[in-house]
C-alpha cells in the first residue's frame, strides 16, 4: 500500500491519548516502520534510575550519556524492543516509576541533542510513523503528516489503568489520574520542546472513539495527505 514513496508521519499528544496503540496498528497496515520515541527516552530514564542519579540534574545526566548504548529492533512479535547496553529492557521501561524519569530527562537539552540525529536518521532511510511529544514541532518539523491526539484526562487515566492491569501492575484510578496530570503539566511547561501541537497538525480528540474507528480515520488522513 505504501509503494516506494518515502514519507513521514508525526504523531504527538499526551499519555493515554492512543499514540502508541494507534501508531503501531497504522504502521502495520501501511507497511511502514513504527518508532516509539517515548521508549527511547524511557530507556535513558531507566539507565539514570539504575545509576542512582537525580533525573533533573542536567550535569550528572549529561555526564553519563557517552556510556549509554541504545538499540532498537522490531521483534517477531511486531513490537519495538529496546536494548540498553545489549539488554532487552522493553518490559522494564514500562514500569510506572520510569514515566517521570523519562519526562525529567527529556527536558534536558543534552539528552535531546543526543537522540535527535538518531531519530531523524531513521526517518531519512524509510517511511515511518513516529510518536512522541515534540515530533511534529522539533524532531520532524517537515513531516508529511502531523497528527496531534488528545483526550479527556479521565478517559486517558482509565485507559492507563486498564493497561497496567493487563501488565500485572495495577494501580488505583485516582493515583494514575494524579500521576498523569502531573506528567501533563511537566511536559507542557518545560522550557525545551514543550508538548504542544504544531501549527499545521491535524487535531484529533480520541475521547469517544473506538480503536478501529480511530485507526481507520487516521489511515484515511495519512493516505489522503501523502497520495497513497
Amino acid at each position: 500500500m505504501a509503494g516506494k514513496k518515502i514519507y513521514s508521519v508525526a504523531v504527538d499528544g499526551p499519555s493515554g491519548a492512543g499514540k502508541s496503540t494507534l501508531s503501531k496498528a497504522i504502521a502495520q497496515e501501511l507497511g511502514i516502520v513504527y518508532v516509539d520515541t517515548g521508549a527511547i527516552y524511557r530507556t535513558i530514564g531507566l539507565y539514570v534510575q539504575r545509576k542512582g542519579i537525580a533525573p533533573k540534574d542536567p550535569i550528572a545526566v549529561a555526564a553519563i550519556l557517552p556510556e549509554i548504548q541504545i538499540d532498537m529492533k522490531h521483534g517477531e512479535d511486531g513490537l519495538q524492543h529496546m536494548y540498553l547496553l545489549g539488554e532487552d529492557v522493553t518490559t522494564q521501561i514500562r514500569l510506572p516509576e520510569i514515566s517521570m524519569y523519562a519526562s525529567d530527562v527529556s527536558a534536558i537539552p543534552a539528552v535531546r541533542d543526543f537522540l535527535m540525529e538518531m531519530q531523524r536518521s531513521i526517518a531519512r532511510k524509510q517511511s515511518v510513523i513516529m510518536d512522541g511529544r515534540d515530533i511534529g514541532t522539533v524532531v520532524l518539523p517537515d513531516a508529511d503528516v502531523k497528527i496531534f491526539l488528545y483526550a479527556d484526562l479521565d478517559v486517558r487515566a482509565k485507559r492507563r489503568c486498564k493497561e497496567l492491569e493487563e501488565r500485572g501492575t495495577p494501580k488505583p484510578f485516582e493515583v494514575v489520574r494524579k500521576e498523569m496530570e502531573e506528567r501533563d503539566y511537566q511536559d507542557t511547561h518545560r522550557e525545551i520542546a514543550p508538548l504542544q501541537p504544531a501549527v499545521d497538525s491535524i487535531m484529533v480528540d480520541t475521547s469517544d472513539m473506538g480503536f478501529f474507528y480511530a485507526r481507520n480515520l487516521l489511515i484515511d488522513m495519512i493516505e489522503g495527505s501523502v497520495g497513497l
